[in-house]
C-alpha cells in the first residue's frame, strides 16, 4: 500500500474542516460562552467523533446509503430538526460567565454523536473515503479506511480548535447583554442556514 493520496488527503481534510459549518459554528459560540478550557471536550468529541464515522464510512455504510436511500433521507431529517434545536440553544445562551441553571458546553459523547446528524461532517466523510479510500487499494478494506480517518482526525482538531479560540477572543466583548444577544442571534441564523444546501439537495 502506497500513501500517494496523503497530501491530497489532508488538504482536503484541512479546507472542509477549517471553513465554516455547523460543527466550528457551535465552537465559536462555545468559546465565547464557556471558554477554551471548557469547550476542550467538544472539540475532541468533534475530531475523534468524525474520525469514527469516516473510518465506518469505509467500511461499508456508503454501500448500506446506496442500498437503502430512505436511511439517508431519514438521517437527514433528523439532522434538520436537531440543529434546529440547537439553533434555538444558540440564540437564548445567557452571558460569558453567568450560565443559565442547566447550561454547559457539549460533552465528549455529545460532540462526537452530533456528528452523525451533521450534513457537512457526513459529506465531509462520505467524499473523503469515496476519492482516497479503499476502491481500487490493493490494501485491506479496514486498513485503508483507517489511514484516511486517522489522517482526517489528525488535521480536523487544530482547525476545529481555531474557531473555538476565535470565540474565546470575543468573549469580553460579549460582557454586554446587547452584543451577546446580536452574537448568539447570528450564530444561530448562520447554523439555520447551513440547513439551505440540505434542503435543497432533497427538493
Amino acid at each position: 500500500m502506497t500513501f500517494d493520496f496523503l497530501p491530497a488527503l489532508i488538504t482536503f481534510a484541512f479546507v472542509s474542516s477549517i471553513t465554516p459549518g455547523p460543527n466550528n459554528l457551535m465552537l465559536v459560540a462555545s468559546g465565547a460562552n464557556y471558554g477554551f478550557r471548557r469547550s476542550l471536550p467538544h472539540m475532541v468529541g468533534i475530531s475523534l467523533g468524525h474520525g469514527f464515522m469516516v473510518f465506518i464510512l469505509g467500511l461499508g455504510l456508503l454501500q448500506l446509503f446506496d442500498t437503502i436511500p430512505n436511511l439517508k433521507l431519514s438521517l437527514t431529517a433528523v439532522c434538520s430538526v436537531y440543529l434546529l434545536y440547537l439553533a434555538y440553544k444558540i440564540a437564548t445562551a445567557s452571558a460569558p460567565g453567568k450560565p443559565k441553571e442547566g447550561a454547559k458546553p457539549f460533552t465528549f459523547l455529545q460532540a462526537a454523536a452530533f456528528q452523525w446528524v451533521n450534513p457537512k461532517a457526513i459529506y465531509m466523510g462520505i467524499a473523503a473515503q469515496t476519492n482516497y479510500g479503499p476502491e481500487g487499494s490493493t490494501a485491506p478494506l479496514w486498513l485503508t479506511s483507517l489511514v484516511v480517518a486517522v489522517a482526517f482526525t489528525c488535521t480536523n482538531l487544530p482547525s476545529v480548535s481555531t474557531w473555538a479560540w476565535m470565540g474565546t477572543q470575543i468573549r469580553r466583548w460579549l460582557q454586554s447583554p446587547t452584543r451577546l444577544r446580536a452574537f448568539n442571534f447570528t450564530m444561530a441564523t448562520l447554523l439555520i442556514l447551513t440547513l439551505v444546501p440540505v434542503i435543497k439537495g432533497l427538493l
